[in-house]
């Protein structure tokens, strides 16, 4: 007896809707996907009981004939491939001809669908996969697909389904996605008869995005756009200072499709390098379009993996847009009522760095790249790549809205830029600069904002070759570890680079000859042994450029003007003017604020005045 056997249709269609059909989301993303593709303007999700007992799509596509009705439940039929060349350049959200069939197999479903111009439609019945009735219908124009008792042939697939709630929760976050992407259709969802969530069309993305992200977030988000070697991006994202503890609230769309790409996450990160605390994420809503045999949908079943011919191309252009876009978001109108060179002013044990902005080098060609992140501007562009819309049994083309085109009224409704004028009049307990702007009062962090000038000024001067050393009367022995030992051998030019003057001096000691200027009277052994201990426990020797900016960062923070430190109110003026001509003036490098602000109104609620 042959011990190889080919697997009944029946099950092996239960394999695939168990690739396919993970739960009742599964099945209404497959259904809302084949409904844009068909080129719908209106969709109706309908659900009861978290999906288990129904879930029904109704819209207004193009509609199926009754011969594409009975091809499309069919294992591998679909109208969306038509040769081998085709399946590498995707331009539909669905492709595989696996949905209708899978969800079919475990499930009883019933198909409605009339083609657009066509005197009736069809109605197909099925269970379990097998189809029972095909009947001639009256229906509207576009499909309604119906699926009852989920798994109801797979208990072991319906006993790990969670919660009502936690279905319906996984529900309306396929429904949020998707409505993202696409918001020129109506989106509407419907659960045991009650409406929670209506999204008319729009066509200015930003109303979608404050209707699903939160009304609460519309004066925190700005847009983003560019173009780099033919990846066009737009969408928006917020100020450092709105933020989530998980990735949840970043949505990336490639070519309309919502997808989860580790590589995205990363560049949207690296992009907000230094503005965000750890274990912090933007509310983001990016789009990416590009040429669709550049991108590899076909990775995993359920298409929301994705691979980049040219990866470290959208990378790169996902870092420019998204820095560039903060830089301009963040860049304040200071301007403060005091001002004076800051070391004609500072008291005696200061450890206010020496010299002012105008020993800075002006030539932009001096400003390393970590702070340019993006040297050109880019224009808000119209993507030219057009997303073409299949219908689920029959092929039709469109062009629709490009994805999240910025609107000049959506720039200035949802965010405007900040333009504050701050006159330092106190401090507040030797740390906190006590500001007014306007009618409003602002506290500065002077630890935080100085470290940020520190920060840009050595990297400026680091790249430049002009730190300011100062040679020491007394060399500082350090012993180190092995490993450790290692890793500051590798450190060496650069930390020279940087003012910091360090040779081995057998083995696993080491002395330190010169510091830079403003670290002179500092024991810098601490600061050395820090740096070494970042980069070990980091592993960044192979990336000595992201090596050396965390010791910048760290030589900054060790330099920068302490908490319980007085001021002089000429000294706060002068520092208020030093972060002012930073690129990044809102954070520190290691990402917390510079400046927090209230406004007259809060202050005169709290004191009953209004």
């Amino acid at each position: 007896m042959s011990r190889i056997r080919i697997l009944p249709e029946a099950l092996s269609n239960k394999i695939a809707a168990g690739e396919v059909v993970e739960r009742p989301a599964s099945v209404v993303k497959e259904l809302v996907e084949n409904a844009l593709d068909a080129g719908a303007s209106r969709i109706v999700i309908e659900v009861e009981k978290g999906g288990r007992s129904l879930i029904q799509i109704s819209d207004n596509g193009c509609g199926m004939s009754r011969d594409d009705a009975l091809l499309s439940i069919e294992r591998y039929a679909t109208s969306k491939l038509y040769a081998d060349s085709d399946l590498f350049a995707i331009r539909t959200l669905g492709f595989r001809g696996e949905a209708l069939p899978s969800i079919a197999s475990v499930s009883r479903m019933r198909l409605v669908t009339r083609e657009i111009g066509a005197d009736s439609g069809v109605e197909l019945v099925l269970e379990g996969g097998k189809l029972l009735k095909v009947l001639e219908s009256g229906a509207p124009e576009g499909s309604r697909i119906t699926v009852r008792n989920l798994f109801f042939n797979t208990p072991a697939r319906l006993k790990f389904l969670k919660t009502i709630a936690t279905e319906l929760g996984h529900i309306s976050d396929v429904v949020s996605s998707l409505a993202l992407g696409w918001p020129e259709v109506h989106f509407r969802l419907v659960h045991n008869g009650s409406v929670l969530q209506s999204w008319s069309a729009t066509p200015d993305p930003s109303v979608r995005i404050a209707d699903i992200l939160g009304q609460s977030s519309r004066s925190g988000l700005f847009p983003i756009a560019g173009e780099k070697d033919g990846v066009l991006l737009s969408g928006w994202t917020s100020l450092p200072h709105i933020t989530r503890k998980s990735s949840l609230g970043v949505y990336g769309f490639v070519n309309g499709r919502f997808v989860r790409s580790k590589m995205m996450h990363r560049a949207l990160l690296d992009a907000y390098d230094g503005r965000l605390m750890k274990g912090q994420y933007p509310l983001t809503v990016l789009s990416i379009s590009l040429p669709c045999d550049e991108v590899d949908v076909n990775v995993h079943p359920t298409k929301q993996e994705v691979r980049f011919f040219r990866q470290q191309q959208v990378y790169d252009a996902i870092v420019s847009a998204v820095a560039d876009g903060l830089d301009r978001a963040e860049k304040p109108d200071w301007a403060a009522s005091a001002s004076g060179p800051f070391v004609e002013t500072v008291s005696e044990g200061s450890d206010v760095i020496p010299g002012t902005s105008s020993e800075m080098p002006q030539d932009p060609k001096a400003i390393p790249q970590k702070l340019l992140q993006a040297e050109k501007r880019y224009p808000y562009v119209m993507p030219a790549e057009n997303r073409g819309i299949a219908s689920t049994g029959a092929s039709r083309l469109a062009a629709p809205p490009a994805p999240f085109t910025i609107a000049k009224a959506a720039q200035t409704t949802i965010w405007k830029p900040l333009a504050l004028k701050l006159t330092p009049i106190a401090q507040f307990l030797n740390t906190y600069i006590v500001c007014e702007s306007g009618e409003n009062l602002v506290l500065l962090d002077q630890h935080a904002a100085h470290e940020r000038v520190l920060y840009e000024r050595l990297a400026e001067r680091s790249e430049a070759r002009q730190v300011p050393v100062q040679r020491l009367l007394i060399p500082e022995t350090l012993e180190l570890g092995y490993r450790q030992a290692g890793i500051l051998e590798k450190l060496i030019p650069e930390l020279h680079r940087n003012g910091i003057e360090i040779e081995n001096f057998g083995r696993q000691s080491f002395v330190i000859g010169a510091v830079p200027v403003f670290l002179s009277g500092k024991d810098v052994r601490p600061l050395v042994v820090e740096m070494v201990d970042y980069v070990t426990e980091t592993g960044l020797t192979a990336d000595m450029g992201s090596a050396m900016d965390e010791c910048l960062k760290i030589m900054a923070c060790h330099g920068a003007i302490r908490a319980r430190q007085k001021l002089s109110l000429t000294e706060m003026a002068t520092l208020i003017s030093e972060l002012t001509a930073c690129r990044v003036s809102a954070h520190c490098p290691h990402g917390r604020p510079t400046w927090i602000e209230w406004p007259r109104q809060m202050i005169e609620k709290l004191f009953k005045r209004t």
